[in-house]
């Protein structure tokens, strides 16, 4: 088992880029790439795009060369290639869906769907896109929600995203509030209103139906397969890497041990099936991976 490298022969940006793997698991690359400080935005769900620059370094750190065809057997020997279909979506791939989503939610409305879907593509975002409401969306199905509260509440849930918890729960509900009046009752208002604000915990009280639902949409992510999670993760870094690494590992390390220790994690019977048990083991991951590094 090993970390492997191909030679660099993929041009891109003015260069030619290698694929760092590894051919034993994701989290053996990330510490290596983590110890060898590529950037995390450098991850492609299987491997890290390395510029020529760092090839020499890379094979010196202990990376094995090897021809691109021997790097794809021994991904694919490992069970680690990601195949396209199971790649997280492009964001101009999603844009089309959403459209139609919307138009099967509010078709007298298109003027609100596009303000959203304009917010929801700001080019500062990078987890929290357009990528994300399509997935909450796709897990609002899984659950078989079909609840239109719901899922306007999932349209609005972070359509105000400046990187602040709970400021941007609190935006976006006031978002909804004043641009749903008119259109829904007061009751209904309010509700996707508290639906809104109630992502900021993801704690549903008893009995809350629509907000289980809503909360493990959202938690959705965190069961997915461990190469989107890579991808969720990276995303997540990226949405704040105006942080110090020392200060993100730690405050990474706390949302990920609230997590991990909350018991339901996810407030539904079908979501616990669908995702509990992916969820823990990919949290128990990155846990690991941000443990291992100095804060």
């Amino acid at each position: 088992m090993a970390i492997l490298i191909d030679p660099p022969r993929w041009p891109a940006h003015g260069t030619l880029f290698s694929h760092l793997v590894s051919d034993e698991s994701l989290a053996e690359l990330h510490a290596f790439a983590a110890d060898a400080g590529l950037s995390p935005k450098a991850f492609d769900h299987d491997h890290y795009d390395v510029p020529e620059r760092l090839f020499r370094e890379l094979t010196a750190r202990g990376a094995l060369a090897v021809s691109g065809t021997q790097l794809v057997r021994r991904l694919l020997d490992s069970g680690l290639r990601v195949h396209a279909q199971d790649r997280t979506p492009k964001r101009a791939a999603v844009v089309p869906q959403l459209r139609g989503r919307w138009a099967g939610l509010l078709p007298e409305h298109a003027d609100l769907g596009t303000e959203l879907l304009e917010r929801w593509g700001e080019p500062h975002r990078h987890y929290h896109d357009v990528r994300h409401l399509a997935q909450i969306l796709d897990a609002l199905e899984e659950l078989g929600c079909d609840d239109p509260l719901v899922h306007l509440a999932a349209w609005f849930h972070d359509a105000v995203y400046v990187g602040q918890p709970g400021d941007d729960e609190r935006g976006s509900a006031r978002l909804a509030d004043s641009r749903l009046e008119g259109i829904l009752s007061a009751a209904d208002r309010a509700e996707v209103v508290r639906l809104v604000l109630l992502t900021e915990s993801h704690a549903p009280a008893p009995g809350d139906v629509r907000g289980a639902l809503l909360c493990d949409a959202d938690l959705s992510i965190l069961g997915t397969p461990p190469a989107r999670y890579s991808i969720y993760a990276r995303d997540v870094r990226v949405d704040y890497e105006q942080i110090p690494e020392r200060r993100y590992r730690s405050g990474r390390l706390q949302v990920l041990e609230t997590l991990s220790e909350r018991d339901p994690l996810f407030s539904t019977d079908l979501g616990r099936r669908l995702w509990d048990a992916q969820a823990r083991e990919n949290l128990a991951g990155e846990i690991a991976f941000h443990r291992r590094a100095p804060r």
